[in-house]
């Protein structure tokens, strides 16, 4: 049975929960298609965040990774096609800013994702989920994160298929955090992520 690295954030900036989480949570210890799911937790820290994913990859020795990040005010599911060397944006969870600074010091400029992003985006729209690739994970944690296990990987020389799924906000952060933006249910968030597994290889 192969291995799947799935990870998801804790709640960060000024939203109260983060349905990635409760995915991980879910879907951990679970075989989906042919992977087991190996579930992790990843902080919102521009230090710990990274560190915690090459940690969790080098302890567990998947055969695929997955990270997903919550896009609140996208519609769709966006598998991210790149991740570009760079740190910027909001505060993090200790209240670290950083502005135009390299993830890598002298790392390549990008990295393209590995996972079959197509493949996924076509899946979803063929079981009625809207989905669309993004070409643009942002310069926050989600960048961050996807940027490192890339980067990890290419330097070890592996080939494993390894990147980032941005996903809407649930309904459940939409009332509670009293906003007014698209949402999708935790049911229907939960069954394209398991289609997503499921379609890998």
């Amino acid at each position: 049975m192969k291995k799947l690295l799935l990870t998801g954030f804790e709640p960060f900036l000024d939203h109260p929960i983060n349905p990635t989480e409760k995915i991980v949570e879910q879907l951990k210890g679970k075989t989906i298609g042919n992977f087991e799911v190996i579930g992790e937790l990843l902080p919102v820290d521009f230090e710990e965040g990274p560190k915690k994913i090459l940690e969790v990859f080098h302890k567990h020795k998947p055969d695929a990774v997955i990270s997903l990040g919550l896009a609140a005010g996208r519609q769709s599911i966006t598998p991210e096609r790149i991740a570009i060397n760079c740190r910027d944006g909001e505060a993090d969870n200790k209240g670290v800013a950083l502005q135009d600074r390299p993830i890598v010091e002298q790392g390549a400029d990008g990295y393209f994702s590995t996972l079959p992003v197509r493949s996924f985006v076509n899946t979803l729209k063929e079981n009625g989920y809207p989905a669309e690739i993004s070409n643009s994970a942002g310069t926050y944690l989600c960048n961050n994160v996807m940027y490192t296990i890339l980067h990890e990987v290419k330097q070890s020389g592996d080939s494993i298929p390894a990147g980032f799924i941005h996903i809407p906000a649930s309904h459940e952060l939409v009332v509670r955090g009293k906003r007014n933006m698209p949402s999708w249910s935790d049911s229907d968030l939960l069954k394209a992520v398991e289609l997503i597994i499921q379609s890998l290889d």
